[in-house]
């Protein structure tokens, strides 16, 4: 049943059922990889900098500054390098600023607390929140409004490209267009003239069959 009379099966609108399904999936991963690739590059860049820092950040008289410092650092991937991606990313793909940027944190959040709980155990999750809790809490809800900002500049940037690219295009075609007038109006002048020329040419003298001028007697053969 379903096939018909030449044996062929229908086509099946499954494929356009399933594309928004796909398109879903395919931001899916492309948030989660940005939020896991933040996290490496930013990971990277800590320790860079730590150990550049290092005797600076020693030099500090204020403990509290330091361990402010240092935390700032460890969560540079988002509050740094997450932005970064956004808004590069946002230049060429347009993206959602509020799910993009808390789907990224979300993911590098719980990488962190992974990586966390497979070198403290249990104990990451049981001991109890102090002022390096507040501050990773408070970096972590600030790389969120600095990566949803930064799509939203993106965006309007790419917008603004847009409408300049567009903006040269249309100056372009009314330059095309007067251009091809100014051609066309010197093709017709040189179509009249050509015209002309040959009218000119096919009747130097008085045309057959016009009567002679008045006063000369009509050249008649003699019988």
């Amino acid at each position: 049943m379903g096939e018909s009379a030449l044996g062929f099966r229908p086509v099946s609108p499954k494929p356009a059922v399933l594309e928004p399904l796909r398109v879903r999936i395919r931001r899916f991963q492309f948030i989660v990889g940005m939020g896991f690739l933040s996290l490496v590059l930013g990971a990277m860049l800590s320790v860079w900098l730590m150990l550049r820092l290092k005797s600076v950040l020693g030099a500090v008289p204020s403990e509290f500054l330091r361990f402010v410092v240092a935390v700032v650092l460890q969560d540079l991937w988002v509050l740094a390098v997450l932005p970064a991606l956004c808004y590069a990313s946002a230049r060429v793909v347009p993206l959602r600023p509020w799910s993009t940027a808390v789907g990224s944190a979300g993911t590098g959040g719980v990488f962190v607390v992974a990586l966390s709980f497979v070198s403290d155990g249990a104990d990451v999750l049981t001991k109890g929140w102090g002022l390096a809790s507040a501050l990773r809490l408070a970096s972590f809800v600030g790389g969120i409004l600095l990566s949803a900002w930064a799509i939203r500049a993106a965006r309007a940037a790419a917008e603004r490209g847009s409408s300049v690219a567009q903006a040269k295009a249309v100056a372009r075609q009314s330059e095309y267009d007067e251009f091809l007038k100014a051609a066309e109006a010197d093709g017709a002048r040189l179509e009249q003239r050509d015209q002309a020329a040959s009218a000119a040419a096919v009747s130097p003298g008085t045309p057959e069959g016009q009567d002679s001028p008045p006063g000369e007697a009509p050249k008649t053969p003699a019988a």
